[in-house]
């Protein structure tokens, strides 16, 4: 199988993940395709290959070289945002892409000037959708380019190499992905996640995240008879979102500003129910944000009444950057391959996050690499194959150059 048809493949999956879910992973969907990838890899003749209860599979490839070298993986998640539908993808393939505007279906334009990253792959061959979900080269991009990169090293000897594992777990576009994954089994001195966006991304800071959900408490009274009864809690949502400073949201930040996103609202009068994502790559101001928020619940309830207004909020990963530092080694190896793949680094900041933010935290440095896509979590998103075959070959060097690593 070659890498477009088993990208393509894997986008027939329906993968998405829930915020609303507390089991793990938070759809059962997503354990269809662990199993489908689990075959796989096991059909590939790679070793060890296991799937645990909560869908979080790994395995390796052997080594074969007698030198002692140290074992390194390569992660990607499986599950596709909850922002956008993954049910019935529908990919198709524009051949030698001519730098105009990409008709998706009637009524539904990827167009140049409002996607202008369209202007970097003139002459490539893009994967888009039909303009009805997104396309899942979040993260499945980064699977087929795992899978397609240890399918090359175990057809070719030559490049000595040590032990590889490679794990694929859910639940990481909402934040959940690396909390069950297992870092002592997967027994690696280093990894890198393979989830980043265009050709040479390289990643290395990322946001502090947390997530926040607000529940306000209303009373619902015929209209007739509210004066001094009736608590809206529609109305008490819209006043509640309107504290947040509309400079602070990701519509009007970029680089290394901070935002809070309201990601949706359920609401009627007697109820409201606000979640929000908390995001800063300043450890302080992260911090800073966090307590804001409390003050607006206190500032309603200051208004409304103690208890009109409740706060859930939890850390979800921070900036792997303090970890990545002490062992800048693991960059250092991943420019090398880059150069010899005739890849331009693109070193920056991701305003998101990975599991490898979490994974570092665990004990395991896990920088974040390329795997091609662009303009995620939507029905415009795209993948050149040109651009996941370059991380077929930056995986590839990186593990010959790991095979010949010298402390």
């Amino acid at each position: 199988m070659d890498l477009t048809e088993r990208f393509i493949n894997y986008t027939k999956f329906d993968t998405q993940s829930s915020e609303d879910s507390e089991s793990v992973p938070s759809t059962a969907k997503q354990l269809e395709f662990a199993k489908y990838l689990t075959k796989e890899l096991q059909d590939e003749g790679l070793s060890d290959v296991e799937m645990n209860e909560m869908g979080y599979i790994y395995a390796t490839l052997k080594s074969n070289t007698k030198k002692k070298t140290p074992t390194i993986g390569f992660i990607s998640h499986y599950d596709t945002s909850p922002d956008a539908s993954g049910k019935d993808v529908k990919a198709r393939i524009i051949r030698n892409y001519d730098g105009k505007d990409i008709v998706l279906s009637d009524g539904i334009v990827s167009s140049v000037e409002k996607f202008p990253e369209l202007k970097e792959h003139v002459g490539e061959d893009l994967i888009v959708t039909d303009g009805t979900t997104l396309l899942g080269a979040d993260d499945k991009a980064g699977i087929a380019e795992i899978v397609q990169a240890m399918c090359y090293l175990r057809d070719h000897d030559e490049i000595k190499h040590g032990d590889i594992r490679v794990g694929f777990n859910p639940d990481e576009e909402i934040g959940m992905g690396a909390h069950h994954f297992d870092v002592e089994k997967f027994g690696c001195d280093w990894a890198y996640t393979i989830d980043g966006g265009d050709e040479g991304d390289l990643e290395y800071e990322n946001f502090n995240a947390a997530g926040a959900k607000i529940h306000i408490r209303g009373v619902s009274v015929h209209t007739g008879y509210a004066k001094d009864k009736m608590v809206n809690a529609n109305r008490l949502a819209c006043e509640f979102n309107a504290m947040i400073p509309e400079t602070d949201i990701p519509e009007a930040t970029e680089g290394y500003e901070g935002f809070y996103h309201l990601l949706n609202i359920d609401s009627r009068t007697e109820e409201a129910k606000l979640s929000y994502i908390i995001r800063d790559h300043d450890r302080a101001k992260f911090e800073e944000r966090k307590d804001f928020m409390q003050d607006c619940v206190n500032k309603m309830n200051a208004k409304y009444g103690e208890g009109t207004v409740t706060i859930d909020m939890k850390d979800q990963y921070y900036n792997m950057k303090e970890k990545i530092d002490p062992n800048m080694h693991v960059i250092d190896i991943v420019l090398r391959a880059m150069q010899e793949s005739g890849v331009a680094p693109k070193v920056e900041p991701i305003r998101g996050g990975t599991d490898g933010a979490q994974l570092s935290f665990k004990g395991l440095p896990c920088p974040n690499i390329f795997a091609g896509g662009v303009n995620f979590h939507g029905p415009h998103e795209f993948v050149s194959i040109q651009v996941m075959e370059k991380a077929v070959s930056v995986i590839t060097k990186i593990c010959e150059i790991t095979g010949n690593f010298e402390d």
